[in-house]
């Protein structure tokens, strides 16, 4: 079973590239953000927030992931507003 990083930590994230909120995917154990289309790992409850170790999305995985967050209303780490 994985586990997910502390909300308190999740309510504060931000990309370390761009610094907007990232989007958690739990079952993927990932932090997603949109606007990059990058995908930082979390591994054993620990988001590992590199630049160099993100992961590119191709366009098609970009549109599930969005699909996802869409469907089951996953909330970013913050709002910008």
């Amino acid at each position: 079973m994985t586990r997910a990083p502390d909300p308190r930590l999740l309510a504060i994230l931000a990309c370390p590239q761009d610094k907007g909120p990232l989007w958690f995917i739990a079952d993927e154990d990932r932090l997603y953000n949109p606007r990059l289309c990058r995908s930082y790992d979390v591994r054993d409850g620990i988001p590992v927030m590199l630049i160099d170790e993100a992961t590119t999305v191709s366009d098609a995985e970009h549109r599930r992931i969005m699909a996802r967050i869409s469907t089951e209303n996953v909330a970013p780490t913050f709002r910008t507003e």
